[in-house]
């Protein structure tokens, strides 16, 4: 047993006594607690903390073409390697956290952020800016975000797993909502370089939460995933972190439903990381808007998403995965063809389409993690999802870089936008397209039920 704090809460290593709590002591009942919760609580603070990287970008486009004389294609390839290497980090990230544990591999990738940075700060050539920000802030990045989440996720929850990745999911989000009016403030009136102090100090001041709390699995405190059948056995460490990578890889291509799922989720990446995400602030001032007014639009996506995104989780534990995705893609293909639009009008259409945009932003994510569980099983899952979250990195860049190329030879943002908005379509289709095995064993080889495609 451990406790946390004195009074009437104590965290459980170890299986819980019957009845949910332990004898009265000193007039006070105690309270028992899985330490999954803790666990969660924490990943939910140190994906928070991180966060700020995710709003920098779009923040940084203008500033570093108006300072530097950088042009917008240049800054935007520095913006699609970052995401590159934040996307393909993510299925190794995976296999380093079951050979290393996860608290290892958190602390080395706050570290890397807060470090590169901070020596964005002394950059004055945009090679720089491609080796700083897109290799090692995206590489340190990689290894956390929604990777981290689901590690966390299938690791310490077999109930509530679900809600628990739409939770963690939502926390960089809200870490969008904390940073990014602050970070366009900044860019606006004191100066670029001060949003890259800022990012890093938000790293920094999370490092010792999770070197004191975070725990790599439910056996290092004495107890097993929270609502774990009787008999569970843990998972044993991985003794090839880049062979289990690999392997996982060399699994999921030969089947089809790998390809629907990553072909969607690289469009989950152009329609969010990669065009709004990248490019909304620069087509806000495009229009006559300032950063933080803009800043602050964007930062709506970051209210409403967490509600969205949390929400997706639960509903994900109850409604088929692809009926969900179905709606989600479908809807912000709509969206995305009103865009430009509601840029040029402003007014009640553009404050509406953050709030639904927001709600759908990552909504994504835990359908898409149950639909991994579900075809490759639980073992495989992190892995795999790893590997489809490249994916979404992967479309992230392009539309990174794309956009902004669009943007120079046509100028405007129109013609992306309709882009997204028929390549979201697409996608809504293709999720229908996946047989979905909820309720029956998971597949594990290459017969004719592991193909998973109706």
């Amino acid at each position: 047993m451990t406790t946390d704090h004195e009074g009437d809460t104590t965290f459980w290593a170890g299986t819980p006594p019957s009845g949910g709590g332990i004898p009265a002591q000193n007039g006070h009942r105690t309270r028992t607690r899985h330490y999954a919760w803790v666990v969660a609580a924490v990943t939910f603070v140190v994906l928070l903390g991180a966060a700020g990287f995710r709003s920098a970008p779009g923040v940084l486009l203008v500033p570093l073409h108006d300072e530097l004389g950088w042009s917008r294609s240049s800054v935007s390839l520095a913006v699609a390697v970052n995401l590159l290497f934040f996307g393909f980090m993510g299925p190794f990230a995976a296999a380093l956290m079951g050979r290393f544990g996860l608290r290892r591999v958190v602390l080395a990738a706050l570290a890397t952020i807060s470090t590169a940075a901070l020596l964005t700060t002394l950059m004055n050539a945009a090679w720089q800016y491609v080796l700083l920000w897109g290799v090692a802030v995206g590489a340190g990045a990689g290894c956390m975000a929604t990777v981290l989440a689901t590690t966390v996720a299938t690791r310490w929850f077999v109930a509530r797993r679900g809600l628990v990745t739409g939770a963690l999911t939502a926390a960089t989000a809200t870490g969008q909502l904390v940073f990014l009016p602050v970070l366009g403030y900044l860019a606006d009136h004191i100066g670029w370089r001060w949003v890259s102090i800022t990012i890093a100090a938000g790293a920094l001041a999370v490092l010792p939460v999770a070197a004191r709390w975070l725990k790599d699995g439910p056996e290092h405190v004495g107890t097993t995933p929270l609502g774990a059948p009787e008999g569970y056995v843990p998972p044993a460490p991985l003794a090839n972190p880049i062979g289990a990578a690999m392997n996982g890889l060399r699994t999921a291509v030969h089947t089809p439903a790998f390809w629907l799922l990553t072909g969607s989720f690289f469009v989950c990446g152009v329609t969010t990381n990669g065009l709004v995400g990248t490019h909304f602030i620069a087509a806000a001032v495009d229009r006559d808007m300032t950063e933080t007014t803009a800043s602050a639009l964007l930062a709506t996506v970051g209210v409403f998403d967490v509600a969205g995104t949390i929400f997706s989780g639960w509903l994900t534990d109850r409604i088929d995965p692809r009926k969900l995705l179905l709606a989600y893609y479908g809807l912000r293909g709509l969206a995305l063809f009103f865009l430009h639009h509601v840029l040029e009008t402003r007014g009640i259409g553009l404050g509406g389409f953050m709030v639904f945009y927001g709600l759908d932003w990552v909504a994504t994510v835990p359908p898409t993690v149950a639909l991994c569980g579900e075809l490759f099983g639980e073992a495989k899952a992190g892995i795999v999802y790893g590997w489809v979250f490249a994916s979404h990195q992967l479309g992230a860049a392009v539309a990174a870089y794309a956009a902004g190329a669009l943007r120079e030879s046509t100028g405007s943002y129109e013609l992306a936008f309709h882009v997204g908005g028929a390549l979201s379509i697409a996608a809504a289709g293709a999720v229908m397209l996946i047989r979905s095995r909820r309720g029956s064993a998971p597949v594990e080889g290459r017969d004719e039920v592991a193909l998973g495609v109706t």
